[in-house]
């Protein structure tokens, strides 16, 4: 999911860009290490317990199709037990300050990164660490596990464009592949791994780079890139943006303008096995001109990487960050930067017909036919949609409905020492604060028509002073069940039937962890809970955009038995 601007003033959204940049250890590039942390699981490292039949969560979306959805066999959770989940244990990212990567469970085990680039392995059930590695710079994608002829492996990726196969076992370096050499580039969207190959999208932070009048902005394209997933060698790379960025005008300054840019790669591709294609959605363009592959989806050849068509959803848009700042290196257009920042969901409809459907930051929800190039099958608004709006990370489906949580979120400038309010590390004259009276809200669709079959009001903050109402988190549901998260720190659940409230648990304050570190729960953006064996797993600690920042895995369980 890229990092987006919202309506703050120019000075504002700068810095905060540069606070999301400017992490140390994120800058680091380290080499990528494995050592034995300090509370170690008993009984010392076991192999996998039959986990493809075994209850598990892989992945970003559970499965290659991107449904978010854990049916009940995997889930073992049923909807009459779900109001009795309680805490069974937390465990806290060492030295970090930020909590935004979700968690997926296999073969027994907990895998998931953290924003100061450590990979855990922990014990699904008791939250006892296996291993660490430690990848050198921050990790935001969920973790893919296959196996090949020397075992089971997991695949992640860094903000700095590394790719890493990982023994899952032991969590020593299988292989690192720099998948693009573009120094603004990173990987934001999970791997999706087919057979025994690994498909990876790329994204980059040019977007924010492009704010410097100094800078010419801008040469990133996204692209999806295939590797081997045994040696990580390059069997294909597409570009998002067939043309290579050519130098334009100069700006007000005399420097040199360069494009098409953009078109960034932020979340999980899916995959179609009927057709042998690799789906993508894209994000805004960074400079002029405007291509047709922005804001889009795209469908490519699995096997060659041939792009094989693409449905543009909003033309001509073409943004950065110095729209909101000095104006000198903006597109002509100015935006309105409507990216998809999540996934298309393959689904099947009730007549037999297939779907790809895909939310946007405008707040539309679009499906689109992907057995004729695109077309589109409807389209149905949930949100007014923004910079920060719309459907941010994720929708789930449950085979008949799909579930669509908004942001819409408001950030509102204050003084600095206002109660609740996040204040710039660079000038404490600057401060910021959620609006807690804009945003959030879950509706549930149907999957045929994009008819609203119900919503759910978005929480209420009730005068919170830094409680922001937005759903800006991915989706997850279960039969019966759909979970989303707030940027107020609360983990809701909702009927799947009506959209009423069943559960819902504050996930913000201090805990007693599994691992001795001092954490904390916050604001809940970006990943949902993964749900597997009866367990409910959620990061709670997003921190941005006012947010509150956290640090903590959270384990909960019916009684928390």
């Amino acid at each position: 999911m890229k990092f987006t601007y919202g309506r703050l003033g120019g000075t504002i959204l700068a810095l905060a860009s540069i606070l999301v940049a400017a992490n140390a250890r994120e800058a680091a590039a380290q080499e990528a290490s494995s050592r034995q942390p300090a509370t170690l699981c008993s009984g010392g490292t076991p192999t996998f317990v039959e986990p493809m039949s075994a209850p598990h969560w892989n992945g970003w979306g559970a499965d290659l199709s991107q449904h978010r959805f854990q049916p009940a066999e995997m889930a073992q959770l049923a909807a009459k037990d779900v109001p009795r989940l309680r805490l069974k244990w937390a465990f806290g990212f060492p030295d970090a300050t930020r909590a935004y990567t979700q968690p997926i469970v296999f073969g027994g085990r907990i895998f998931v990164g953290s924003q100061v680039g450590k990979v855990y392995s922990l014990d699904a059930s008791l939250g006892c660490t296996y291993w660490e590695f430690d990848a050198g710079t921050s990790v935001r994608t969920a973790i893919i596990i296959g196996k090949d002829s020397a075992g089971w492996v997991a695949y992640l990726g860094d903000v700095k464009g590394n790719v890493y196969a990982v023994d899952a076992l032991t969590g020593k370096l299988r292989w690192k592949n720099r998948v693009e050499d573009h120094p603004s580039a990173m990987i934001t969207g999970s791997p999706t791994l087919v057979g025994t190959t690994l498909f990876v999208p790329v994204s980059s932070y040019e977007e924010r780079t492009g704010a410097n009048p100094n800078y010419s902005c801008c040469t990133f394209r996204g692209s999806i890139v295939a590797l081997d997933a045994s040696t990580g060698k390059l069997l294909w790379k597409s570009y998002t943006i067939a043309e290579k960025p050519n130098p334009g005008a100069a700006n007000a300054l005399g420097v040199q303008q360069i494009g098409p840019s953009g078109a960034a790669v932020w979340s999980a591709p899916t995959y179609d096995a009927a057709k042998g294609i690799i789906y993508a959605t894209t994000g805004d363009n960074y400079s002029d001109p405007p291509t047709d592959t922005s804001d889009a989806i795209l469908a490519f050849d699995a096997a060659s990487g041939e792009l094989v068509w693409a449905h543009q959803v909003t033309p001509g848009d073409a943004y950065n960050i110095s729209c909101v700042t000095t104006g000198i290196n903006c597109p002509a257009a100015k935006g309105p930067d409507l990216d998809f920042g999540s996934s298309a969901i393959l689904v099947t409809l009730s007549t037999g017909k297939r779907a790809l459907i895909a939310g946007q930051k405008s707040g539309i929800v679009t499906a689109v036919d992907p057995d004729r190039s695109g077309a589109v099958l409807w389209q149905t608004r949930v949100g007014r949609g923004g910079k920060l709006g719309g459907v941010q990370w994720g929708s789930a489906t449950d085979g008949s409905k799909m579930y669509v949580a908004v942001s819409d979120t408001k950030i509102n400038l204050v003084s600095p020492g206002t109660a609740g309010a996040q204040t710039s590390l660079f000038n404490p004259k600057i401060a910021w604060l959620l609006d807690g009276d804009t945003g959030g809200g879950l509706h549930a669709l149907k999957l045929d028509t994009g008819e609203e079959v119900w919503s759910a009001p978005p929480p209420a903050c009730n005068g919170v002073l830094g409680c922001g109402p937005a759903q800006s988190a991915a989706v997850t549901a279960i039969p019966g069940v759909v979970f989303s998260s707030s940027l107020d720190g609360h983990l809701r659940a909702y009927s799947a039937t009506d959209g009423h409230v069943m559960w819902d648990v504050d996930t913000k304050g201090e805990y007693r962890t599994v691992n001795d570190v001092v954490a904390r729960g916050g604001s809940i953006d970006g990943p949902g809970a993964v749900i597997v064996g009866g367990m409910l797993y959620a990061t709670s600690g997003s921190g941005i955009w006012g947010g509150k920042p956290g640090n903590v895995l959270l384990a909960y369980s019916v009684d928390g038995r």
